[in-house]
């Protein structure tokens, strides 16, 4: 699962098993990238309320299925297969487009995203692989790009913080290990508009 100790939830008590009740989905499943802050609950707490808001919030104005492409995209530009797998599965289900889903996967996996995108959703992606590779390249023209092909300043704030929960969450996975043995891929956390719902299904 990942090259630290982790708890799984028979062994979890107190805070930790309050908050694996919180985030287990329908099987009892607890992704591992959750289960890889175990032994530091307050870490976990911090990455389920950070990513719910990013990307389960009924706050947010883009359609959720692009939020995931970004994310998608980011996890593969840093080559974090784990989370490239379980974000593209949840991406195909919100879609329920299977061709859809095979040119987006096959544009991410090829590097070029304008095989299955364009206009203001290219340029979203093109910020997040800028603010990927080299974050300090990045100027107010870039904003104002992302201004000019469509997106509203709340928007483009979204796309930034998708791109950079990814950072944070590639970097968890790699740095640790973490693998998706044993789990059912692309569950999440769907109930948008409860920000304190964090269950998997």
């Amino acid at each position: 699962m990942s090259w630290i100790k982790t708890l799984d939830r028979k062994a979890a008590d107190g805070r930790l098993s309050s908050i694996y009740d919180r985030v287990a989905g329908k099987t009892g499943q607890i992704d591992n990238i959750l289960a890889a802050h175990s032994l530091r609950p307050h870490t976990l707490e911090g990455h389920m309320a950070l990513y719910k808001a990013v990307l389960h919030h009924y706050g947010n104005s883009l359609d959720k299925a692009y939020l995931e492409a970004i994310g998608t995209w980011v996890s593969s530009l840093n080559k974090c297969a784990y989370c490239v797998e379980h974000h593209f599965a949840g991406l195909k289900r919100l879609l329920n487009d299977d061709a859809r889903s095979a040119e987006i996967r096959d544009a991410i996996d090829a590097g070029i995203p304008e095989r299955a995108f364009s206009g203001r959703e290219l340029a979203g992606l093109r910020y997040a692989e800028l603010l990927t590779r080299q974050p300090d390249k990045l100027t107010q023209m870039h904003v104002m790009a992302l201004r000019e092909a469509g997106f509203e300043d709340g928007e483009i704030l979204e796309i930034n913080q998708v791109t950079a929960y990814f950072a944070y969450a590639n970097r968890t996975v790699l740095g640790l290990g973490v693998n998706p043995a044993g789990e059912a891929l692309g569950l999440s956390p769907n109930t948008s508009d409860d920000p304190d719902d964090w269950s998997h299904d």
